[in-house]
């Protein structure tokens, strides 16, 4: 009888602790999702590269200092250096419409959320590498921005997805067919490989000497942007937007009503030249 009373308090005082357990709010189970499609995207991309021929070499995750930057530091993705031009790779995970240009300061998914031009975002990147790299390289430069199949594109232009263009956008599942194809036309253009395999390997470890392995000096990078991202929400947010092309200031909601509309491909217009637009 006493194990009997005994097992029975153990179960109501397992269910307490249960009961009592700190609930995970959404927001977190937000973050974590968000953190794990992140993983796996970049799984993805080194899926891809890993399949690079033996004479191309890839660092992934650099951090290097940039005194240009207002953090200080830059972050980038991917660096592939090849025989024929050195790729540096801006990846994005994003779901949506993606509404942007080569001349657009801003981008846009969905017609909401706004984010800087990547090929902005990443010519700073590549600055940042000019920084270690020797002048006789700086010309190989070849800028790349991926998102994944989750988002899809709706450019001023095509110009971003020829392989003639030294700025490329491609999905994700594309990186290593784009790469493959851009060194297919260089090589047609150049007799000779532009670089050696010694310079390849030069460069390789000067960016991974300059690379910061450091996890405090990393987790700095990361709050300094999340506290330029709010204030830069705030300033939005004090701001009223205005008419492409009348100047004149819109409301959140035209706003939000343009950016959400295809038919402007991504500007905000007042609602006379609303009216004014093709259809």
């Amino acid at each position: 009888m006493m194990k009997l009373f005994s097992k029975i308090f153990k179960n109501n005082d397992e269910k307490h602790l249960k009961s009592s357990a700190p609930i995970q709010t959404k927001k977190k189970d937000s973050e974590e999702i968000a953190g794990r499609k992140g993983e796996l995207g970049e799984y993805k991309i080194d899926i891809q590269l890993d399949q690079l021929p033996k004479d191309h070499k890839y660092l992934s995750d650099i951090h290097v200092k940039n005194p240009k930057a207002k953090s200080g530091y830059s972050q980038i993705d991917h660096v592939v250096i090849s025989p024929y031009g050195i790729f540096v790779i801006e990846t994005k995970n994003y779901q949506g419409t993606v509404y942007g240009g080569e001349d657009r300061k801003t981008w846009s998914v969905n017609g909401k959320f706004k984010l800087m031009n990547p090929f902005i975002q990443n010519y700073g990147h590549i600055e940042a590498l000019k920084n270690y790299i020797e002048e006789d390289y700086h010309h190989l430069f070849i800028s790349m921005v991926s998102f994944t199949k989750r988002s899809t594109f709706k450019i001023d232009n095509l110009n971003l997805r020829k392989i003639a263009s030294d700025e490329l956008l491609v999905y994700d599942v594309e990186l290593f067919d784009y790469i493959h194809r851009k060194v297919s036309v260089l090589k047609i253009q150049h007799e000779e490989p532009l670089l050696t395999e010694n310079d390849i390997s030069k460069i390789y470890a000067t960016i991974a000497e300059a690379n910061i392995s450091d996890q405090t000096a990393r987790n700095e990078h990361v709050q300094s942007l999340k506290t330029a991202k709010v204030k830069s929400e705030d300033i939005r947010k004090n701001m009223k937007e205005k008419c492409t092309v009348c100047d004149k200031p819109v409301s959140e909601k035209v706003r939000t009503f343009c950016l959400s509309n295809k038919r402007f491909n991504g500007k905000i217009y007042c609602f006379e030249h609303q009216k004014r637009q093709k259809i």
